[in-house]
């Protein structure tokens, strides 16, 4: 998480970009993007600049031509406010809208961000507010992905209608739980079919080059691969599109499919099963009507719930042996309606039902106190779950209130990762641990409820009072004490 210092100076950038007019709130992140995304790009090209100088050999893809020196922010943010104004507005912004074209001056043919770059506005409104931005985001390291990660979700998170569509950021260490617990590959299609600002995304990225590079760089199809096969996400908010294609570009990913698309809605593309991996926390709103969903979804299950829409939406995307790993609200694991029950049969009798994680309620605070899990499953279309693996998280690492302080000590994640990379241990696990197995036959009785609370036991332990009896005269004589202090402390100061 962020420090304290930073989130101050993130409000008062806030209240900076506020007071000079910028009063839309997904205005006033989208030109803070902007800007940090700039100031990361001469971050970058300064490391590369470093490199070079270490090597003795001339700069590898710089981000900046020579005769584009002056474009750099540690060069204009030295100038005038009317200088620095002009030089943004004419020259460094139509510059980062460019970024990604393969030479075409049309921009066809060019990167997913150079297309949703298109329709991007400059819109600060005067040289003394940019100056003053410029100012006070100069001062922020920009330099750790953690950080970056997170001022986005702090900036996000002051969003007063954060939630209303049924979006809400998650948390980056969530994120990172489940990429590894899913430990993708090189051969892996990745999707996400609500990416919002491609956090999962970008975390796989992350993982893969950590753990797989020399695959991913052995060779100009891997690599062409990597950024441009690998990772595939939609949207149908065309500021978080851009936000998500910045993103993914600051983090090495050159060209991935990122698009503009209602997931649920009825579509001509085909693109059943055409995915490996999927990792998604899609917004739940509620309900849609039939006429607007697609029709394939309605024939996996008869709803209008979205967060229902979204499971079969999953099922349809993931090829046989495809793995995904989803946040899901709570209603989904117990829900009575039928359309509740038959997904949750055909996840245990159809597919594969790898593991369910119950998350506590503060884990998206400060701008939702949904109750939610995460669901673990492998598409099969014969079955194959035996057992389901259940763990029973109580802490993320942080405080469950809205300030959501810093609690490492009380981290439940190591333990989850840990257990699920040996799930050979669990078997003689008692269901009163914090993970166990249940058979799928148990699963079955219970008419598929899929709520922790079904099967966790709780151990109670015996306490054992002090009879009646020896409460009162215990009491009475706490009484006796209390009436000679009073009587002790009367005669002390001098009362009658």
């Amino acid at each position: 998480m962020i420090t304290g210092e930073i989130k101050s100076k993130v409000d008062r950038i806030w209240d900076t970009m506020w007071s000079g007019g910028i009063s839309n709130p997904l205005s006033v992140i989208e030109q803070l993007t902007y800007l940090l995304f700039i100031k990361r790009l001469d971050e970058l090209h300064t490391l590369k600049e470093h490199k070079a100088a270490r090597t003795g050999n001339p700069i590898e893809e710089p981000v900046f031509r020579p005769d584009q020196d002056h474009l750099r922010w540690s060069r204009f943010k030295e100038t005038a406010p009317e200088t620095m104004f002009t030089l943004v507005r004419d020259e460094v912004f139509p510059f980062i809208k460019t970024l990604g074209q393969k030479g075409e001056e049309d921009g066809e043919g060019g990167s997913t961000y150079t297309h949703h770059m298109k329709d991007a506005l400059f819109m600060m409104p005067t040289p003394r507010v940019l100056a003053n931005v410029v100012d006070q985001l100069d001062s922020i390291d920009m330099a750790d992905a953690d950080t970056k990660g997170d001022l986005y979700e702090y900036m996000l998170g002051k969003i007063a209608t954060a939630g209303q569509n049924g979006q809400f950021r998650t948390p980056r260490h969530i994120i990172k739980l489940m990429v590894e617990m899913m430990a993708p590959t090189p051969k892996d299609r990745i999707c996400d079919p609500a990416c919002g600002t491609a956090g999962f995304l970008i975390a796989a990225s992350e993982y893969l080059l950590k753990h797989h590079s020399g695959e991913i760089y052995g060779n100009e199809a891997a690599r062409l691969r990597f950024n441009e096969g690998t990772f595939h996400g939609y949207d149908f908010d065309s500021t978080m599109l851009r936000i998500g294609s910045m993103n993914m570009l600051l983090h090495g990913v050159e060209n991935p499919d990122i698009r503009y698309r209602d997931s649920l809605a009825q579509s001509d593309d085909d693109d059943a099963e055409k995915y490996s991996l999927i990792l998604a926390n899609p917004p739940f709103a509620g309900s849609l009507d039939y006429e607007s969903t697609a029709k394939d979804l309605q024939r996996i299950v008869k709803t209008k719930k979205t967060e229902l829409l979204f499971m079969a939406l999953f099922l349809r995307l993931l090829q046989s042996g495809g793995r995904a790993a989803v946040i899901v609200p709570d209603g989904v694991l117990f829900g009575s309606s039928t359309a509740h029950k038959a997904l949750r049969k055909k996840l245990v009798e159809e597919q594969k039902l790898d593991a369910i994680i119950s998350m506590p309620s503060g884990v998206f605070k400060p701008y939702a106190g949904v109750s939610t899990a995460i669901l673990f499953f492998t598409k099969t279309n014969s079955g194959g779950a035996d057992q389901v693996w259940f763990y029973d998280m109580q802490s993320d690492g942080f405080s469950l209130d809205d300030k959501r302080n810093p609690q490492p000590e009380k981290s439940d994640l190591p333990d989850i990762l840990a257990r699920w990379q040996n799930r050979s241990g669990e078997v003689c696990r008692q269901r009163t641990d914090r993970s166990f197995l249940v058979p799928k036959a148990d699963i079955a009785a219970n008419d598929y409820d899929l709520s922790l609370n079904r099967y966790k036991e709780v151990e109670y332990e015996a306490v054992e009072h002090d009879a009646p009896r020896v409460i009162l005269q215990r009491l009475a004589r706490l009484e006796e004490e209390i009436s000679q202090g009073v009587k002790e402390l009367e005669g002390l100061l001098g009362c009658e």
